[in-house]
């Protein structure tokens, strides 16, 4: 029997094969790091504040995991396993802190790290329209065209928009208006070009670079090819910073290359995707997860 057994908490409602293929590898690297894990859909935890503490109701609310992978980005029901004293991989605040793109940037900000000039948009409630467009006069006064728009929340290289000008923008605006979004300096010398690095602890474990040759997005999931890369000391130093920042176990960072090829982020991922890591490099990242989660177990025995 092995010495630790945990959760691997992922959202019920994701059936899709990549996902599924995805928690077949951490089950199997589990095995492999002396980790006993079940898979547990989020939606079978039912989070209860009773007599003013957190509980847990429903399918596994008698059973005490010694740790929890979580899988998913429900940033509340992890924070209240967290407030119930389960340790969780990756911790709420380093899911949300990666999830939400502006708040990536944010915390960033506060330690000079290099990044594209970002502004964050102006809430705008739904039941409310624009009533005055000076706001975006300034951005495109600071960025100049084209820049590039990004809503807070999305995967994949989805919700990114390059805008070339004036009527593009108000097109965008128009349809982004409700949603927390970003506007950033398109970056020219990394148009279709970035460098995935998967970091776990405090090392960059697998790297490739992706590149297209359509799109100014470079990845897989827009037609964007891989290639083996082996990162510099500078890009793997600012991946390993970046995710330790943001409160992160393991993510996965994307790096833009700057004039000179300076490393700029893109964008940090708590809970990157690893099957096209593994295809490009063979390298398991799924591998070094578990071997961190044990090994910090038993650091803290």
């Amino acid at each position: 029997m092995a010495e630790y057994s945990g959760w691997i908490i992922r959202n019920g409602h994701i059936t899709a094969n990549k996902f599924t293929e995805l928690f077949d590898m951490l089950q199997n690297a589990a095995r492999k790091s002396g980790l006993e894990v079940k898979l547990v859909k989020h939606h079978e935890l039912v989070p209860v504040i009773e007599n003013g503490s957190p509980v847990l109701k429903g399918k596994y609310s008698n059973e005490k995991p010694d740790f929890i992978l979580f899988w998913d980005k429900d940033v509340r029901l992890a924070r209240h396993l967290e407030n119930m004293g389960f340790r969780l991989y990756n911790s709420a605040q380093a899911i949300e802190n990666c999830d939400d793109k502006s708040l990536t940037h944010q915390v960033l900000s506060k330690y000079g790290i290099s990044m594209p000039k970002t502004i964050t948009s102006p809430l705008l409630f739904p039941n409310c329209d624009l009533t005055d467009f000076t706001f975006y006069q300034y951005v495109e006064e600071e960025l100049g065209y084209p820049f590039v728009m990004k809503e807070v929340y999305g995967s994949f290289g989805m919700q990114v928009y390059l805008v070339r000008n004036h009527s593009e923008f108000m097109e965008k605006v128009n349809q982004l208006k409700h949603k927390p979004h970003v506007y950033q300096e398109f970056i020219q010398s990394s148009s279709g070009k970035d460098i995935r690095l998967h970091v776990v602890g405090d090392e960059v474990v697998a790297t490739m670079m992706r590149k297209s040759e359509s799109d100014f997005r470079a990845n897989v999931t827009n037609g964007g090819k891989m290639y083996q890369y082996t990162p510099t000391e500078e890009q793997a130093a600012l991946a390993v910073k970046s995710a330790k920042l943001l409160g992160a176990d393991f993510a996965g960072v994307d790096l833009l290359f700057g004039e000179n090829d300076e490393p700029i982020i893109c964008e940090v991922n708590s809970n990157a995707h690893m099957k096209n890591i593994l295809s490009c490099t063979g390298i398991d990242v799924s591998e070094f997860i578990m071997d961190y989660i044990y090994k910090d177990l038993e650091a803290k025995r």
